[in-house]
């Protein structure tokens, strides 16, 4: 499967759809995996050309390894479908405040995030041209983007919605990335901070009787900071009505710990109201081992206090081997993550990875 996260797709080693991983030396596990509190994942973007056979194949395997539910990409009610029928859950993936349709950008350049240098991402993107970033201040935007949401909530054959990029632009991007784009950001540099356009300005004045092009370091600013985090956690909270309207769930993706959420995409996912959130532990990104999958999930666990659950999201090319895979979801699992989410090539490998490693941690406990 291909996504249309390309940057991430781009960045880093390419998908696994080539080969398969070797085989993971494992005991002997269930035929099916074990009734446990788990509930897994996978994000994909469906591929039109699969059958109603090779779904119903490909899904069946999901089920006996775990996994309950089906981030789909793209609209495809055959897909959805034919994951219910193999009691899946079919949940849309939705990116959020990154909208590059060519429509809107010619409708409405004026919603869209400015940079510290006063660049607009509708004709200025940072990093790579699909970076095309709304401002989250704007009314006219929250209005665009409940409708966008619930177009896709009342359809019968979804069981929720996903949010992705529900943030700001990278300020920093992952350590891994500095040397595809010949960057080095030990500091916030003004082309990447954002948003800086006179809504966001008056909006903060406003609030804090500050006027941010007054002040000398805006990036060191607790409060200018603070008032991003609020302008997105505003959209979440708008969005997650429209879903309870159709009293579906709402999860989203996010970044991996919420330390790194602030300081990277000014992200507060721990201050959100909403159904569960899959941090994207990509530990390759950071050049962390698989060890780290399981403290960032700590972090994560520890900050939300039971608010709502988090499914560790694991980017598979980033794994030598199905051993570390398997490796990296018992990380997950015994530092408290309700289940995990894969981004890659699930083959079957990969599904044997992850219903041994449920198992042995169900059995641990």
């Amino acid at each position: 499967m291909t996504s249309r996260r390309n940057f991430v797709k781009n960045s880093v080693v390419a998908g696994l759809s080539a080969t398969l991983l070797p085989s993971v030396a494992t005991a002997a596990v269930p035929a099916v995996a074990p009734k446990t509190r788990w509930k897994h994942w996978v994000w994909t973007n469906p591929d039109a050309k699969d059958t109603e056979q090779q779904l119903a194949e490909r899904y069946r395997k999901y089920y006996e390894a775990g996994v309950r539910g089906i981030f789909f990409e793209a609209d495809s009610e055959k897909h959805c479908r034919a994951a219910k029928a193999q009691k899946l859950e079919a949940h849309r993936w939705i990116w959020t405040m990154n909208r590059g349709e060519k429509s809107l950008l010619q409708a409405h350049p004026e919603w869209y995030a400015v940079s510290r240098t006063g660049k607009s991402c509708a004709t200025h993107p940072p990093y790579v041209d699909y970076y095309r970033w709304l401002c989250p201040s704007r009314e006219e935007v929250k209005k665009y983007l409940e409708d966008d949401y619930a177009a896709a909530l009342k359809k019968d054959y979804v069981d929720g919605v996903h949010l992705d990029y529900v943030r700001f632009c990278d300020v920093i991007l992952p350590v891994n990335l500095w040397d595809k784009y010949n960057i080095v950001q030990t500091s916030e540099l003004p082309e990447y901070d954002f948003c800086y356009c006179s809504v966001c300005k008056a909006a903060y004045k406003a609030e804090h009787g500050i006027d941010i092009d007054t002040v000398q370091y805006p990036e060191a600013s607790p409060s200018w900071r603070l008032f991003r985090y609020q302008r997105v956690n505003r959209v979440v909270e708008r969005l997650m009505k429209v879903a309870q309207q159709y009293k579906k769930p709402m999860t989203a993706a996010v970044f991996p710990t919420p330390d790194i959420a602030h300081r990277n995409v000014k992200q507060d996912w721990v201050n959100w109201n909403i159904s569960g959130v899959c941090p994207m532990i990509y530990h390759g990104f950071y050049k962390e081992n698989v060890a780290w999958i399981g403290q960032a999930v700590a972090e994560g666990v520890q900050a939300l206090n039971g608010k709502f659950p988090l499914y560790a999201g694991l980017f598979l090319p980033d794994f030598k081997n199905n051993q570390e895979v398997q490796q990296g979801i018992t990380n997950a699992l015994r530092n408290g993550a309700a289940g995990v989410s894969l981004f890659g090539d699930v083959s079957d490998g990969a599904l044997l990875a992850l219903k041994t490693a449920s198992a042995q941690v169900s059995t641990a406990q």
